[in-house]
């Protein structure tokens, strides 16, 4: 190409230069080429196609100009002469910036402690002009990265395959690269104005390796108050897609220098099928990755889709194992019966949950469908207006996390395949084609016998674990009770397994009189038929079937799952709560904490007096005067002014506070979870990024931008 070049500029003296030669001291201008061949993405840089050859040349107009025919030809430049100019810039620019190195020395000798004390600083060294328009250069970039984070602006722009051939268009971080040179950053224009054309402004590679950089910093903020406050608890949520791959989403709770309790999202981690690889992996990138030490881990909790829930308990049980204090529990954002039907290990109840997901989303994505619920609402309780009322109002919220969701879905069903059913039949156009296809997809899912056998035996089988979940979920004071009746509540879950043909007799005529109801043929699944093939045995019943394939896994995995997360160490810690005043209170002051709290004697600054300052605990409160206020939460008890008194008792409440099933009291020290669904919710799944969800997600942190440099110019040299 640039043999072409000096032959179309008529440039004899050239032929014998080497492309490099060419590139290094020669341009030429842009009006030789046509301008089809250029691409002007800022008036800083013109972009030539990779077929761009000189083609407009006047080669006669200079013989009337008499002025021109002695012009001189570009000089190439020696070595030694490029070295020599290269000085001069250096040595003007020092000089430029020679006072503002005295005002920044006089500033640091300002700086040395007055008291006398003897320090001695460390001399740096200088940075050369290169090596400070690198920094300049650099922290640019990463203000950009940042920026985008932040804004939630994904990296890349137009795809390719959209543009029309030959169309030139700035990706998303080029383009505010290029807004940043026209809006006046001189550090970005020297850097970019001399740039041989076609140049990337900064690779794919090197934004990857910003990012990570980003990522970690400002993680670290983060991290850096959880080491301070010793004690953790890890939180997972449901695993996310970004961009075609699974991710874990991980949070961390911690009590803060002011005592609030706080849940911050840390990042995503890649998710394994295989679970012994996935726990390693979780442990390692918790420990070496981001430098926490699981000795100081009181509390687990795992949020999980149907599917998943098997795996995650495998991770608990490894990290048991390594930190027997690492408690597992449930998580205070998740309804207990939601858990405990997640992770049944049955195939129809996954896939009844993932049709209830698909029915709620339907509805809250049209107001109008919404619109037409109610109305159908209203004409079957017509003569319970009471009902009526109450089934329209938790339509309108997120009613498949809610503790009697199978309630509420065996009593709206009818309402939504009637709804659903007059979608279909509707002639007009008031539904789109999207809204009617998913409308005849989900109304042949809820009307087959399967998944309305599957919502009535589980709305049962959890009927039990309700209130008890309800309770976990409520103030202190119901959560340290509902920790007492958790034996009242497997007794009768073992009474079911134990009758478990009487119950499963009543269970599955309910569900047949529905199925009666919506007009459904009551049969056993087809892929069940189909896989025996004309075997079935004739006295198989579909009630039979059910209660072996259905009631009694899901009754034994209820029972086995409840042994499993409330533990003994889970229990004597919920027990511990008596600790809070008014629980105190409600138990009459006849309380024993101390027998409760051997398993946190290690974290406690002084175990030796504990039962002594106990005591003292108590006293406090029971001859407190009349017009004081028993504080009712960990929350109060940790913002208390004499708590600093009770080292002990502060220690306790602190370490029992992060456990993942207590709930978090303000609000706004909850931001980590919420932000993570608006981010997740808001973003594409191709356009997801794991290095700019963290920093969207933490928008608020604050970031060092000269330590960011630094970092990559230290790993990246």
């Amino acid at each position: 190409r640039c043999q072409r070049w000096v032959e179309n500029c008529r440039r004899a003296d050239l032929e014998d230069k080497t492309p490099d030669q060419l590139n290094k001291h020669y341009r030429l201008c842009a009006k030789h080429f046509e301008t089809s061949m250029i691409c002007r993405s800022s008036p800083y840089r013109t972009v030539l196609r990779d077929n761009a050859v000189p083609t407009i040349f006047d080669l006669t107009s200079h013989l009337n100009n008499p002025h021109s025919r002695h012009r001189k030809r570009i000089k190439e430049l020696s070595e030694d002469e490029i070295r020599t100019l290269k000085q001069q810039k250096i040595d003007e620019a020092f000089e430029r910036e020679q006072a503002t190195q005295e005002l920044n020395e006089s500033n640091a000798q300002n700086t040395v402690s007055e008291e006398g004390g003897e320090e001695q600083e460390e001399e740096a060294t200088p940075l050369t002009l290169e090596e400070r328009e690198n920094k300049d250069y650099l922290k640019s970039l990463f203000e950009i990265l940042i920026l985008m984070g932040k804004q939630n602006i994904p990296l890349d722009g137009h795809n390719a395959d959209e543009l029309p051939e030959g169309i030139f268009a700035s990706d998303n971080f080029q383009a505010l690269l290029e807004c940043r040179i026209n809006s006046g950053d001189e550090v970005l224009r020297k850097r970019f104005e001399m740039t041989a054309v076609n140049l990337e402004y900064c690779s794919k590679t090197q934004q990857k390796q910003m990012l990570e950089i980003c990522e970690s910093c400002i993680r670290e903020e983060t991290l850096r108050e959880v080491r301070d406050s010793h004690f953790f608890s890890i939180v997972t949520d449901e695993v996310v897609d970004i961009a075609g791959e699974e991710h874990l989403p991980v949070l961390v709770r911690f009590v803060d220098d002011s005592h609030n309790l706080r849940e911050e999202f840390i990042g995503f981690l890649p998710y394994e099928a295989d679970p012994d690889i996935l726990a390693v992996k979780f442990h390692t990138t918790i420990t070496e990755k981001w430098g926490l030490n699981m000795e100081y881990c009181r509390g687990q909790a795992y949020i999980v889709s149907s599917g998943f829930a098997s795996k995650m308990k495998v991770v608990a049980t490894r990290l048991l194992e390594k930190y027997p204090q690492a408690v597992y529990t449930l998580c205070s954002s998740c309804a207990l019966n939601v858990w405990l039907a997640k992770s049944v290990p049955v195939v129809g109840v996954s896939t009844a949950l993932g049709t209830i997901e698909e029915v709620c989303c339907l509805f809250r994505q049209s107001p109008q469908l919404l619109e037409e619920l109610d109305n159908t609402i209203s004409v079957l309780f017509q003569n319970n207006k009471e009902k009526s009322n109450e089934l329209k109002e938790i339509c309108r919220s997120h009613w498949t996390g809610r503790h009697d969701t199978f309630e509420v879905l065996v009593d709206l069903i009818q309402a939504l395949v009637l709804c659903l059913d007059a979608v279909n039949s509707d002639t007009s156009v008031r539904w789109n084609n999207f809204i009617a296809g998913r409308a005849f997809v989900l109304s042949s899912a809820i009307t087959d016998f399967d998944f309305i056998v599957t919502i009535v035996i589980l709305k049962h089988a959890l009927s039990f674990t309700r209130a008890f979940g309800r309770n976990l979920q409520g103030q202190t004071s119901d959560v340290f009770f509902a920790a007492s009746s958790l034996t009242a509540v497997l007794h009768s879950l073992n009474e079911v397994v134990e009758n478990v043909d009487v119950y499963h007799e009543f269970w599955f005529e309910e569900a047949t009189n529905l199925a009666t109801k919506l007009d459904v043929q009551i049969k056993l699944p087809g892929k069940f038929r189909r896989a025996q093939q004309g075997n079935l045995d004739s006295e198989l019943t579909s009630e039979n079937y059910y209660k072996e394939v259905l009631s009694i896994p899901t009754l034994e995995h209820i029972i086995q799952e409840l042994k499993d997360i409330f533990s003994e160490q889970h229990l004597k810690a919920l027990k511990c709560l008596s600790l809070v005043p008014s629980v105190m209170g409600q138990l009459k002051f006849n309380t024993s904490e101390e027998h409760h709290a051997d398993m946190y004697k290690n974290d406690l600054p002084n175990p030796d007096t504990l039962s002594a300052e106990l005591h003292c605990w108590r006293i406090k409160w029971k001859h407190r005067g009349k017009d004081i206020e028993l504080p009712s939460t960990i929350y109060e008890a940790l913002h208390l002014p004499d708590i600093k008194f009770f080292p002990n008792v502060y220690a306790l409440l602190k370490v029992l506070s992060i456990l993942p099933v207590m709930k978090v009291e303000n609000e706004k020290y909850e931001v980590g979870r919420k932000r993570l669904k608006a981010y997740l919710k808001n973003t594409l799944t191709e356009q997801r990024s794991s290095n700019l969800a963290l920093l969207n997600i933490n928008f608020d942190i604050k970031h060092d931008l000269d330590l960011m440099v630094d970092t990559y110019i230290k790993l990246y040299p």
